[in-house]
């Protein structure tokens, strides 16, 4: 990580990582096992002055389950390594939505999480995907994947819980204490260019998305060849820049600015309490960020100049 940093360095203008001045993010994702004294010294002093940490659960029947190397008490111990080595800027992920079977406590799972004063929690929804273990699990029937009422309900619960604690509920799946907003994700989510480094990795130049061949072996040879790893790229339409604004803002607190023709189809949604509109800016509520997928493609399909 000094190497990747200093590198990065050399090659870019980087503002002094300064806890008090906010100059620069400089975050690492890890899980709870990674993290010793020795790596978070050496971190700390490369510059990284935030850690998003990879919890998901706290409790052991889930964690086997997910085939996660940390046990219940590791994430606690691992915040403590990080603020001893004078990192203080923590984000917790977390999964909810878990199949029944697992008798998982997402009330004990929020608690837990919160105990350990992050200055971030992020929480994501399990989805089933075709071609894993997990969608292959479900097609045999061997794994039940939580329905939909008990997704809103816990998705509900850890915003109230979130909220009561202080914590903004900035975008769908993110909460941060005041002034501890990603930066990173919030860039993306307003379209900022970005530089995608490393195999898998994804860029944006403003108007190209473009993404690195996601084999390491086959990244590596590219690149010690001196060449671009590209694997693919797109341009991005109007139309399609059009409808990721949509989808975006509507995912955050910030908002959608509403056009005259679109007043009726988002009225019923403000009627319904999923959605707040004032000066023709419309904000989504926590039950509206539920179902936002239906407003997106409605409100796109209404900016489609077809």
């Amino acid at each position: 990580m000094e190497n990747l940093i200093d590198r990065l360095r050399s090659h870019f203008h980087v503002e002094k990582s300064d806890a008090e001045s906010g100059a620069v993010e400089i975050t690492i994702e890890v899980n709870p096992e990674d993290v010793t004294t020795d790596a978070a010294i050496h971190w700390q002093a490369a510059g990284v002055n935030r850690v998003s940490l990879g919890v998901q659960s706290f409790d052991p029947g889930v964690l086997a389950w997910m085939h996660r190397e940390h046990g219940a008490e590791k994430p606690g111990q691992a915040v403590d390594i990080l603020r001893s080595a004078g990192i203080e800027d923590v984000s917790v992920d977390l999964i909810f939505a878990l199949p029944a079977h697992l008798s998982r406590s997402w009330s004990d799972d929020l608690d837990r999480a919160l105990a350990l004063r992050p200055t971030h929690v992020s929480l994501y929804g399990l989805t089933v995907e075709p071609k894993t273990p997990l969608g292959r699990w479900t097609e045999r029937g061997e794994v039940v994947a939580a329905d939909e009422e008990r997704y809103e309900s816990e998705f509900l619960e850890a915003h109230r819980t979130l909220a009561a604690a202080g914590f903004d509920h900035y975008e769908v799946s993110n909460y941060g204490l005041p002034g501890h907003r990603a930066r990173h994700n919030s860039s993306y989510w307003e379209g900022v260019p970005y530089l995608g480094l490393g195999p898998a990795a994804h860029g944006f130049d403003g108007s190209v998305r473009r993404w690195n061949i996601s084999a390491y072996a086959a990244w590596q040879d590219q690149v010690e060849r001196g060449e671009d790893p590209l694997e693919g790229s797109e341009l991005l339409s109007v139309e399609n820049r059009e409808a990721e604004q949509v989808y975006l803002g509507l995912r955050t607190t910030e908002g959608l600015d509403i056009r005259q023709n679109e007043l009726k189809t988002v009225t019923s949604w403000v009627d319904s309490g999923w959605a707040v509109l004032r000066d023709a800016r419309l904000k989504l509520t926590p039950l509206g960020w539920l179902r936002l997928d239906a407003l997106a493609a409605s409100l796109t399909a209404l900016r489609s100049p077809s």
